[in-house]
């Protein structure tokens, strides 16, 4: 609602009121913001930004919203915004339950942060002047601000640590092999009669996933595949193997993203694709298990608001 009065006051979305008044000054390059079918920003939700981005979000409110000397957010503002305002339980142990002010929670030892869905966290360290910021897909978003507390914060001291060669080379290392498992084949190949069924269009009954028709083929390079959606509104061509292999494409009512792939022969009769949706916190896979003239399709997400297995959905083979 806050939303949408801005954008009847001003004449333009809260996205585009933002970029010359707090997008710009940040250094913030191509917010997106997810808006309904009248163009208005979502406002609560929808906003993505790279991890950078909420890390300069939370430094500006840790400057009492100066930024470079000068103020983008009045500071009388920042001190309302974070306060505490709602009561939402009195559990001291956990982070849900430490009060909420405008659009933000308060945090256990007196810290207050932003939340996103799956794992999304501005966190404002006072005390420490520090800010920590995270993005990730993870259904337990408690495990990850457990981990900042027990080993973050007991690590931060008032002057400069120590420069440590050795430690920072292991840490560089340990990110640098930080991978998502593609799918590992299990060391069989597809029976002949799967095999028979490569570029056969399996169509399904009208279904809420919105996908008309599914088919496979052999990509160009040794191992790989081709896996083919219809949707109702697009076409996903999807170029799998045993290595990540990225692409540009709109997927599952996302705007056009990068998209990672991989996917490999799981069993006989069943290829899983794996799709990383790289500017979300999306991981989707999709098992097609082959039988005759039919596929079953079976699809799960890392993380969703409701159940995160699809139905099945049974093709027929055109």
């Amino acid at each position: 609602m806050q939303s949408a009065i801005v954008q009847k006051v001003t004449g333009q979305s809260v996205l585009d009121y933002l970029r010359p008044r707090l997008f710009d000054p940040l250094g913030i390059e191509n917010p997106q913001w997810q808006a309904d079918a009248h163009g208005i920003s979502l406002g609560g939700f929808g906003l993505s930004g790279r991890t950078e981005d909420i890390a300069k979000f939370g430094q500006l409110y840790l400057q009492k919203g100066k930024w470079q000397g000068k103020p983008l957010v009045p500071a009388t503002w920042v001190e309302l915004a974070t306060a505490r305002h709602v009561s939402n339980g009195s559990n001291p142990e956990s982070d849900w339950e430490q009060g909420y002010g405008f659009q933000f929670w308060r945090s256990r030892h007196g810290f207050y942060r932003g939340d996103g869905a799956f794992g999304q966290f501005c966190i404002v360290l006072e005390e420490l002047d520090a800010v920590v910021a995270i993005t990730s897909g993870t259904r337990d978003m408690g495990h990850v601000m457990n981990l900042v507390w027990e080993k973050l914060v007991p690590a931060m001291k008032p002057k400069a640590l120590r420069a440590d060669k050795a430690a920072h080379e292991k840490l560089t290392r340990a990110v640098a092999a930080l991978t998502i498992p593609p799918p590992a084949a299990n060391g069989s190949k597809p029976a002949d009669a799967v095999t028979a069924q490569f570029g056969r269009t399996y169509r399904f009954e009208a279904n809420e996933q919105q996908i008309e028709s599914v088919s496979i083929a052999k990509g160009s390079d040794a191992g790989s595949h081709v896996v083919r959606f219809q949707m109702a509104d697009r076409t996903n061509e999807f170029v799998c193997g045993d290595a990540w292999r990225r692409s540009r494409q709109a997927v599952s009512h996302q705007p056009e993203q990068d998209v990672a792939t991989a996917g490999a022969w799981t069993a006989d009769d069943t290829f899983t694709l794996k799709l990383c949706l790289v500017e979300t916190p999306f991981i989707v896979t999709m098992k097609l298990r082959f039988d005759g003239d039919t596929v079953s399709l079976d699809s799960e997400y890392n993380v969703g608001f409701g159940d995160p297995k699809r139905p099945t959905l049974t093709g027929r083979a055109e």
